[in-house]
């Protein structure tokens, strides 16, 4: 028991104060959502979950989010996205996700994969937390490369049951529709990222002559990469571009010009599942210094008119931290009419989480 209550003291000390009976007997029985979604209530009620465009900002963290959605010119707005503070009843974990459905279910299966992500990844971050302390070859002096196994493993799992769960929902028809899912948690000096398609995460950090430059922390998961190509076309799917759409690379089935997804792994879409995409997320970490400032997490209707640069210089120069992420959205909107003149405007939404007040 002294291993077990190391670990899980370092990793989930209020976890256990205040939830630990009902995760664990949750995770046994019924996959922790019941525990989670009392947790949510809660979270709810305190003003530390936010689902639509506004702020977080709670006094005892050190977390500030700011969060903006603007609906295109395609028909209803298919991006969501969520912020957590004090994830899981943690009080040195923050939550955020940025979700960007398509097709015609698009907006319900965005809304869909950010609720079951929630609960499905407390629960396994739980039982992969315990699960690590009872290992024989458990130990504590490696707790860095540890917390990025549990979270890796835990990610790997939840995504893998999303998709799954999706594909025999009742009342959502993913066969033709899909989403991305971008996330991250912070907890403590260390965020750990989890990625499914093309949405991207950048950081600004301040470089050694006292610049804020960006450093790009996700890779934008287009069909034309080598490694994404090579799956598809090894699952008899195929990848081109289109006569008018020049450089803009989408998935197709092997004798149909369908679906022509512009990305090569997502949540759905089970019409090309057999074919190449998937859900699998590319899960990495970073630790945070001082010189580290803030995070933003952002649809592609930002990253294809707006690149790494712009963005970081458009959020620091916002005239207020809780207009940021508004303020990135708009500029990007301004930049779509300029540089995509005549092209439907995609969505756009971004989430900016500074590390330090």
């Amino acid at each position: 028991m002294g291993r077990l209550s190391s670990i899980l003291n370092g990793f989930s000390r209020s976890l256990l104060l205040k939830r630990t009976k009902n995760l664990e007997n949750s995770c046994g029985n019924c996959d922790g959502r019941e525990a989670v979604e009392a947790m949510a209530k809660d979270a709810k009620k305190n003003e530390l979950i936010l689902t639509t465009s506004g702020t977080v900002n709670v006094e005892r963290s050190q977390n500030f989010a700011s969060v903006f959605s603007k609906r295109g010119q395609k028909g209803v707005n298919q991006d969501c996205c969520i912020v957590w503070e004090e994830f899981g009843c943690q009080e040195d974990m923050i939550f955020c996700g940025i979700f960007d459905g398509h097709g015609p279910w698009g907006h319900f299966v965005a809304k869909r994969v950010r609720e079951s992500m929630l609960s499905s990844l407390l629960c396994n971050w739980q039982e992969t937390l315990v699960e690590a302390s009872l290992d024989p070859d458990f130990d504590l002096e490696s707790g860095k490369k540890l917390k990025f196994h549990i979270w890796k493993h835990s990610y790997l799992k939840t995504c893998a049951a999303i998709d799954q769960e999706l594909e025999h929902h009742s009342k959502i028809d993913s066969f033709y529709s899909g989403t991305t899912a971008l996330t991250i948690v912070r907890q403590g000096e260390h965020i750990f990222i989890s990625n499914v398609g093309d949405s991207r995460a950048v950081l600004a950090t301040t470089s050694e002559t006292g610049n804020l430059i960006p450093e790009q922390l996700t890779v934008d998961f287009k069909p034309n990469l080598p490694q994404e190509a090579e799956r598809i076309i090894q699952c008899k799917g195929r990848v081109f571009c289109l006569h008018d759409e020049p450089g803009v690379h989408r998935v197709w089935l092997p004798d149909e010009e369908s679906p022509g997804l512009a990305m090569s792994r997502a949540f759905g879409d089970y019409c090309v599942k057999d074919f190449g995409l998937v859900s699998i997320p590319e899960v990495t970490q970073r630790h945070i210094t001082r010189k580290d400032q803030f995070v933003v997490l952002a649809t592609d209707g930002v990253w294809d008119v707006i690149s790494n640069e712009e963005a970081v210089e458009i959020v620091s120069s916002a005239p207020e931290r809780a207009k940021s992420a508004r303020h990135l959205v708009k500029c990007a909107g301004h930049a779509w009419k300029k540089k995509r003149k005549g092209i439907a405007m995609d969505d756009i939404s971004a989430v900016v989480l500074f590390f330090s007040k």
